[in-house]
């Protein structure tokens, strides 16, 4: 692709042991490091900033930030951690990211989801997870809240030349929210449980990031590189724009964007 490569990291110790890896790995020096929580908004809005003040092109943006809690674990802002790193993070970054997004036209976002969304189910009464908690659950909702953004997104975005699908990449063994990891964008970790190859893992994430076969594909949910039908709540409207304004109000987020 002849691409500089954006990766975020949490520390930088970590990132740039990763960074050095890529580079060995793939042959490609155009490759930087930004550092970021993305458990916290004002780390996400700190590092869309640094972005925006670094580059002035944006044409894939992969929001692969994925973690498991076994236990509920509390952010600096207050929300659930899974749901805040695994979805919220997304949601936020990719918003503030969409004039650069629609700036660099024709551009993609692909949000890496899993197939533990067909099991997810938002709880509007208890996002939080405050009642009864357990670690697929918040697993699943998160990834499901990811897919509703995807096709809600999908349809806020025609006409721009920007799209955006969803992912499973297949059940990849990597450790968890340990070490950035694929081809572009926003990376960080996959459970570990999960135990095909990273490359394999990567592969329809790349093919939706590059191939021209994916140019006009927006607001589908793919896996091993076919368009996959998600969860039937994945496809309701109301639940989408009801989760899509309650974000907005998680994240102090506005829209259009001002």
């Amino acid at each position: 692709m002849g691409a500089t490569v954006g990766m975020v990291a949490r520390k930088q110790e970590k990132g740039e042991d990763a960074r050095s890896e890529i580079i060995k790995e793939s042959q490609n020096n155009s490759v930087d490091l930004l550092v970021a929580d993305l458990s916290s908004l004002e780390s996400i809005r700190k590092l869309a900033t640094d972005f925006q003040k670094k580059y002035s092109k944006l044409h894939v943006l992969v929001n692969n930030a994925g973690l498991f809690n076994q236990r509920r674990k509390v952010t600096t802002d207050g929300y659930e951690n899974t749901f805040a790193t695994n979805y919220l993070a997304p949601f936020l970054l990719t918003n503030l990211q969409l004039p650069t997004l629609e700036a660099s036209a024709p551009s993609r976002i692909i949000n890496v989801s899993s197939v533990g969304h067909y099991n997810g189910h938002v709880n509007f009464d208890d996002l939080n997870l405050e009642k009864e908690y357990g670690g697929w659950k918040a697993y699943g909702q998160s990834k499901l809240a990811l897919v509703l953004f995807t096709h809600e997104l999908a349809k806020k975005l025609q006409g721009t030349g920007v799209t955006v699908n969803a992912v499973h990449p297949g059940t990849v063994a990597t450790n968890i929210s340990t070490r950035p990891l694929g081809p572009a964008g926003f990376i960080m970790a996959l459970p570990k449980l999960f135990m095909a190859s990273p490359k394999q893992g990567a592969e329809t994430i790349v093919y939706l990031a590059s191939s021209d076969d994916a140019r006009d594909l927006n607001g589908e949910y793919l896996e091993k590189l076919k368009v996959k039908k998600s969860s039937d709540e994945s496809y309701d409207e109301q639940v989408a724009q009801r989760l899509w304004d309650i974000s907005a109000k998680l994240t102090h987020l506005s829209w259009p964007l001002q």
